[in-house]
């Protein structure tokens, strides 16, 4: 099945079924029959079946990034998404001298964006192909093996994706969902040629930074342009002065009509990764460890990086793009820490497993076979526990600098030796420009003393892993387990070649042979730690044929058990298109506070210290002052929006994606959650979830009064 326009006699047929309402749900678009009801009650105007057809107005409009959403608003390939999503791009184009992280970017002309990086991407939504039938019986073929399982899959994904890219300029990937009991193929159109034409200071675009990330009330202008390029005639081409803007089909156009509390508001974007229906034992496994020991690594590195950075520049903007994503990371993961114990997550998952285990008990032959499958599943965890220090760290260690460059070239040897079809997915034909950007980009991300720092603390986290967990190649490699052995490794490392550009490129054309007899010591430590790394990834798959077989299983009677009870099951988030829908409105975190949905710009000068995160820039503090609100103002809050709260549910991936009004028009940009929603993620809390957005009133009004772009003000058909 093609889905581009699910038929609308379904759509009528099934407008009143009472299975979804607004907030939780991160809806797959082939339930929009299912939701139509619902989305009307929620105060929808367009037609359901309008936002059916995934290629049309305004759906079409929505585009991916690879771990953000957003979307076009010009005919002329003008992409707009959260400042955060572009801040890699940002911080590419940045140097000490001329940073552009602190002071912003605004191309005059198209002549003057700069390139957003070799792999910046804008994925356009094609066509998705339901693949189940095809899939199960491809994982079905190898039988009980669980290797030959997990190999089949790969397969058959590889069959499939080279298939449909046969058409040049398309990217394919085929997405699991409910834990392989769905099978569907998205087919998008890549844009290769990603420019950056607009930035507001970073003064505006991370107002707030790490102190209010995740918090309430919020203040942050998290919003930047792309410009999509493709070859002249029409198709996607690599970075070239001759490219030209891509025309969409379909762009959304600004809100005409001032979004208020109680307005209906949707999104359309590609959520990253939720774990609602995880083992209530996984749950207790990340709570209980997972998190603790990133939150312990992330603020690590965060402090070392912080200190490196007073001293050098150069570290402290080839590193902003980590520190960023550390950062926010670290914060989440206690967020969700604090949110588990407010709602008592635990004590939610494990009584409604028990539930579950207690149904499944007298369903029969399906009943025992879901408990069979809840056993093997218990049994993976456990095996994944036991090696869970030793894999992080090697991996961790294994992605630094130049040991991360070192070992993605000489695998890239190895897989290059085999048939197309035969290679490791990420080491295939496809993947080549991936490699490559990701090898000239390394320069604008590296300092060879930041570096050593990064390895010297990885390593040392290893040589305190218990015995059981050590590998012996990387002991051998080590020569000792000592500090003054991580120091001799160090100083091996320290005179590898591979911290040129030049260098590293020459070796994505070498093969095995000449990555064997190499006197580099970056080489050397990947070849000598390959064959482990491999008979690593062989268990994994292993375990991941377990997987294939048992949770489906599992998953489909969670399903089962939940609509018993009257309720619906939308699948866990996987980066693949969802729409999620609901209204405008605050909360009451605790007793006595009660936030309204809207933030302001007096709120935000109110802020305002002057010192670094809450230092706005002097245009903006004058035109507040001033009280030149541009037009833009709403007398309902009585200044200009900043930011403004609804009961959406989103999650990471989701940044970036467009918020829309019961017309489907632009009314600003998601890009935050609030603290008390990240626990979410496993267990949705309906009254304490709230989405944050940007308002597109402070975007026009930061392009009109603090950091002037008028040209895209026309573009987007909203001069003053």
């Amino acid at each position: 099945m093609r889905l581009r326009l699910l038929s609308a006699s379904v759509l009528a047929a099934l407008a009143a079924a009472p299975v979804a309402w607004a907030g939780e749900g991160m809806w797959v678009p082939q339930q929009l029959p299912e939701i139509a009801g619902p989305l009307k009650q929620a105060g929808l105007k367009l037609s359901p079946g309008q936002l059916a057809d995934l290629t049309g107005d305004p759906m079409g409009a929505v585009v991916a990034l690879g771990g953000c959403t957003a979307s076009f608003v010009s005919p002329n390939g003008l992409v707009v998404t959260n400042h955060h999503c572009a801040y890699g791009a940002i911080q590419l184009n940045s140097t000490a001298e001329k940073n552009l992280i602190r002071d912003g970017f605004n191309a005059p002309t198209t002549a003057d964006e700069l390139s957003a990086g070799p792999n910046a991407r804008v994925y356009v939504l094609d066509e998705i192909t339901d693949v189940t039938a095809e899939a199960r019986a491809a994982i079905a073929s190898a039988g009980k093996d669980a290797l030959a399982r997990t190999r089949a899959l790969e397969a058959f994904e590889k069959k499939l994706i080279a298939d449909c890219e046969a058409e040049a300029g398309f990217r394919c990937r085929l997405y699991s969902f409910s834990g392989g009991n769905t099978w569907r193929l998205f087919k998008n159109l890549e844009i290769k040629d990603v420019r950056l034409a607009y930035a507001p200071p970073g003064s505006v675009g991370k107002y707030g930074g790490d102190i209010d990330n995740w918090m309430w009330p919020r203040h942050t202008g998290d919003f930047a342009f792309y410009r999509a390029y493709v070859g002249k005639d029409g198709k996607p081409a690599a970075f070239s002065p001759d490219n030209v803007p891509y025309q969409p089909k379909h762009w959304l156009k600004i809100a005409d009509k001032p979004l208020g509390a109680g307005d209906f508001v949707m999104v359309a974007g590609y959520p990253g990764s939720t774990n609602r229906y995880a083992l209530a034992a996984e749950f207790d496994h990340t709570a209980q460890t997972v998190y603790p020991d990133t939150i312990r690594h992330y603020q690590n590195l965060i402090g070392m990086i912080e200190e490196a950075g007073r001293k050098d520049p150069d570290i402290q903007v080839k590193y902003a793009s980590n520190m960023a994503g550390w950062n926010n990371y670290a914060k989440n993961y206690a967020g969700q820490l604090e949110g588990f114990k407010r709602i008592d997550a635990a004590g939610q998952k494990h009584a409604e497993e028990a539930a579950v285990l207690a149904w499944l008990k007298g369903q029969g032959t399906k009943g025992r076979e879901a408990l069979k499958a809840h056993a093997t599943l218990m049994q993976l965890l456990e095996q994944n526990k036991a090696t869970r220090s030793r894999d992080y760290t090697l991996a961790m260690f294994n992605g630094t600098g130049v040991v991360g460059a070192a070992t993605q070239l000489y695998r890239l040897s190895l897989e290059k030796a085999k048939p197309d079809a035969e290679r490791e997915p990420g080491f295939q034909q496809r993947d080549l420009p991936t490699i490559e950007g990701a090898m000239k980009q390394l320069e604008r991300r590296y300092v060879p003393a930041m570096d050593r720092q990064l390895q010297a603390y990885w390593l040392n986290e290893y040589i305190k892993l218990p015995a059981n967990q050590r590998v012996p190649a990387v002991d051998q490699w080590l020569g000792g387990s000592d500090a003054a052995a991580v120091e001799r490794a160090l100083d091996r490392l320290a005179s590898t070649r591979l911290g040129s550009t030049e260098e590293r490129l020459k070796w994505l054309q070498a093969d095995r042979a000449a990555f064997e007899s190499s006197d580099d010591p970056a080489i050397q430590y990947a070849v000598s730690v390959m064959p482990t790394l491999l008979k690593l990834e062989q268990e994994r798959k292993i375990r991941a044929g377990e997987n294939l077989a048992a949770r489906p299983v599992f998953l489909q009677a969670l399903a089962d058990y939940k609509k018993s009870q009257g309720r619906f099951v939308y699948p866990d988030a996987n980066l693949s298109l969802r729409i999620t829908f609901g209204n405008v409105m605050g909360y009451e975190p605790k007793d006595g506070v009660a936030y309204t949905p809207f933030t302001t710009l007096e709120g935000l000068v109110a802020k305002d210290t002057g010192e670094e995160p809450f230092d706005s820039p002097k245009a903006l503090l004058d035109a507040v002052a001033a009280k030149r609100y541009g037009g833009l103002e709403d007398p309902r809050v009585g200044s200009v929006p900043v930011n403004f709260l609804s009961d959406l549910d989103i999650t990471g991936g989701n940044s970036g994606s467009p918020v829309l009004d019961a017309e489907g028009k632009l009314v600003g940009l998601a890009f935050d959650g609030n603290w008390e929603s990240v626990s979410s993620n496993w267990v949705f809390d309906p009254k304490m979830t709230r989405m944050i957005a940007v308002d597109q009133r402070y975007m026009r009004w930061v392009m009109q009064e603090v950091f002037p772009a008028p040209q895209l003000l026309q573009e987007l058909n909203v001069a003053n």
